[in-house]
This record gives structure tokens, sequence and C-alpha cells, in this order.
């Protein structure tokens, strides 16, 4: 998923002096976003963008909702030195001086990114750019030396089968350049911590198995790495079901973790159904961080979507944010809301079956996610056990309390009294061997939400 803007949507990186945000602090039932993490010891803020800050609403709202501020574009290369050895910090600096003036924490983004840097840069002879690389991190980051708690010091280094992306760095400086990137920018500023940011990285797979991999080398090599920032640019209904374990896998390396660009996009027009898949999926993923020690905080990618990159970047999809083009609160806020302050129900055990093997075999598992007071969201992964891909599969369980599917997606349900039948959707029925799938559902419960009976997987 892709989601740089012009200036014009963009995001601002930004957070107080220090770590103002270590404290935890009490919290009302009517305290704001940021002041319930902050007593989770946590943050939870937003990106902004300086053509934003004219909008004195949506500035009153930014300034008082969110204890941490990203500047979105203007730490970037392209506006810190358009001109080798020029540089720039205007606008960068409105955004920080509006953070530290709200006590609020900064994360900076980003040093260097394959993306958003100017021109002069590709003219660079190949046996220069290390050092050319080295002066850029080495005069931004000092430049906001105290000033920011974390830094993104390089950004989406990686293709998604987990193969290094072939940047200006990359081929010119070769795999050693992030590396040296995290070397500068700890020399620059040693009290920031310094982070590896990226897309698609949020759940199990090729991707977030690569960034592992070079965490766990550099921690063992030395290199100045202090986190992983999981930008979490998601889709309605397709929170990976693995993030809190991917979380908590990285967080056992020794490294912190932080969800750092967050917004869940729809297909238009929104409809309550929608919202509340996605008043669902935000408090999945808010959850996930709040169970994992290390997880230090969320950022969405800016809070309205009055200033989302999205509908620009993906025609006929939005409504990605916690608040909407008025600047009116969502079925989201509530639900972000409501984790931080502890008011929902923790998830119930996952269970798992493994009925059939052998050619055409199959095993499910079933996992509650989310669940509050008449409502859960659940997650049923799908994997095939055979020596041979499989064409189509069925999941069945009974429920024994009672409980109703309200909202399935990846499949096709059909039930019958207490007892339910998934099928694969048209898309998603081939598995290959050892592989998986998975569909995902809200339900409505009363008294109780017990795991499901008699769960069973099958190619029919």
């Amino acid at each position: 998923m892709r989601r740089r803007l012009p200036l014009t949507i963009g995001v601002v990186a930004s957070l107080a002096l220090g770590a103002a945000i270590a404290v935890p602090q009490i919290a009302s039932a009517s305290s704001t976003l940021g002041q319930h993490a902050a007593a989770r010891g946590k943050y939870f803020g937003s990106a902004t963008d300086n053509p934003e800050l004219t909008d004195a609403p949506y500035v009153s709202i930014l300034s008082s909702e969110f204890n941490q501020i990203t500047p979105g574009n203007t730490m970037k290369w392209q506006y810190t030195e358009p001109q080798q050895g020029q540089f720039s910090y205007g606008q960068a600096d409105t955004v920080v001086s509006l953070a530290r003036s709200n006590n609020q924490s900064v994360r900076g983004h980003t040093l260097v990114w394959h993306s958003q840097y100017p021109g002069w840069v590709d003219s660079v002879p190949a046996n220069q750019l290390l050092g050319v690389m080295r002066n850029h991190v080495t005069n931004v980051a000092g430049h906001f030396q105290g000033q920011v708690i974390h830094w993104d010091v390089v950004n989406e280094a990686f293709e998604e089968n987990g193969t290094r992306r072939q940047s200006v760095f990359q081929r010119n400086i070769g795999d050693s350049y992030i590396a040296e990137a995290f070397r500068a920018a700890r020399a620059a500023d040693p009290a920031a911590k310094l982070y590896y940011n990226d897309y698609n990285i949020e759940g199990l797979g090729a991707k977030s198995d690569a960034v592992y991999a070079m965490v766990q080398q550099f921690k063992a090599q030395g290199v100045p790495i202090d986190g992983v920032g999981m930008q979490a640019h998601l889709i309605l209904g397709q929170v990976p079901s693995s993030i809190r374990q991917n979380i908590q896998r990285f967080a056992d390396l020794g490294v912190d973790v932080a969800i750092t660009e967050l917004d869940i996009r729809m297909n238009l027009p929104r409809d309550a159904t929608k919202d509340a898949q996605q008043a669902n999926d935000y408090r999945t993923v808010v959850d996930a961080c709040l169970a994992v020690t290390r997880c230090v905080g969320i950022t969405v990618w800016d809070y309205t979507d009055k200033y989302s990159w999205i509908p620009s970047v993906f025609p006929g999809q939005g409504a990605a944010l916690p608040y909407d083009e008025n600047l009116n609160k969502k079925p989201a806020y509530t639900a972000i809301h409501d984790a931080l302050a502890g008011t929902t129900t923790p998830p119930t055990t996952p269970t798992t079956t493994t009925p059939t093997s052998g050619p055409g075999g199959c095993t499910a598992t079933y996992q509650i996610v989310s669940q509050w007071t008449g409502g859960f969201q659940a997650n049923v992964t799908v994997r095939n056990t055979g020596t041979s891909a499989m064409n189509a599969w069925a999941v069945r369980w009974s429920f024994g309390a009672g409980q109703t599917v309200t909202n399935l997606w990846n499949g096709v349900v059909s039930s019958s009294g207490a007892n339910v039948t998934v099928r694969n959707a048209t898309y998603n029925g081939t598995i290959p061997a050892n592989g998986t799938t998975s569909f995902g559902f809200l339900g409505s419960w009363t008294g109780s939400n017990p795991a499901p009976t008699g769960l069973t997987c099958g190619s029919t």
C-alpha cells in the first residue's frame, strides 16, 4: 500500500521536547485519546501538514486531542535539502513549534527514503552518495536534536517479497546504506530513538520476515536501531490476524514497535455497516498495541477524512480516519477511545482444531480478536494440510450460546439455527499445499460468548 501525498494533502510529525508521554496520567471517561493513551504509558497521535495549519477548527482538535504529532512531509529530503548542501527547515520548524507549544511529542519523518528526494540526488556519483547521505542525515537530525523522540531513519527499503528495493541508495551504496544511515543518525542525535519504518509489515509474511531478519542482524552487529515502525495503511475488514503476534516478535528482539501511519480505507460511499466494521478494525489494532508492552504508541495518518491522502491515490476509496470531513467523530473514534480507556471486554482464548489431514485436508483456527458488550469480531484461518493444492474449502461450527454472524468477509456464510457453514469466496478457494487463507466476521452475543463447538474444515 502506498501512501505518499503532495504537500497539500500531507502529514506532519512533531512531538514535544523529551519524552513527555512517558509518565502515565490519570484519565477520566471523557478524557482525550492522548490522555487515555498516556494513562496506559503510550501515545496516540496524528500526522499533519503545513497547509492544514491555516484551518483553525482543525488545529484546535489537533492541538487538544492528541499527545503526539508527526510532520508528514516537511522533514523529507526534498524540503530539508532542496539543493545540495543548502538546508531549509522553516516549514518543519513550524510544526515542531506547534507541538511543543501544546506539550506534544514529535516523531521525525523521514531521513532516507526512495521517494520525495530532490532530483539532484540522482546525479551524485555512486562513489560519493554515501558521504552525501551521511551529510544529509547529520544535518537534519542534528537540527532537530532534542526536539523529536523518534526518527524514521530509513523508510520502505523492502519489496513485498522481502528483497531489497532497488532505490538510488541501494543501487549505488549497497546493503550497507541502511546501517550507515542509522549510525549517522545516532551520532547526530544520541537521545532520539531510531526506527526502521515500512508498510505491509503489520502481519506475518515475506516482507515482515525480511525486516525481522534485518533487525535481528543489526542487534547482533551493534547497529543502533531502537524500533520498528509499522505504517498500517489498512483496508476495511483486512486487519492481519497475526498483528499482535508480529508486534510481539519484534519486541522480543529488544526493540520498540510503533504503529506510525494508521488509516483504514473503505470503498465509498460510507454506510453504517462499513462504519461498524471500521470501528472494530481500529479497535483490533489498538488492542494489539496495548497488549504488547514495547508497542509504545499509535499515530493516525492525519485524523480527519478532510485531509486524508487516500482518495487522491485510491479512486473510489476513502473515509479512512476517525473523524469525518466535517471534523465530526465517527464510530471509529469511539472504538479507539473505549479501547484506550479500557472499557472493552478482553478477547477470549482462541481455539484450534485439526479435523483432517492428507490430500485435500485442512485445519481451521478460530480466534476472537475483539469483543465488546453485545458484539465481537472473529477471524478464522484455513490451512491446507494436504500435499497438493485444494480448490475449495468449507469451515463448519456450532455456536453454543445463541451467537449469530452479522457480517462476514472473504467467504460465503450460511446458517441453520446454531450451525454455521462458511465456504470460500470466488477469489480465495485455491490454497497451495501448506498455504493459508482467512476470513473474518462480526457477530452478536448475549450473556456469554464461548468458543464454538464442532469446528471442522474440509475440501467441500
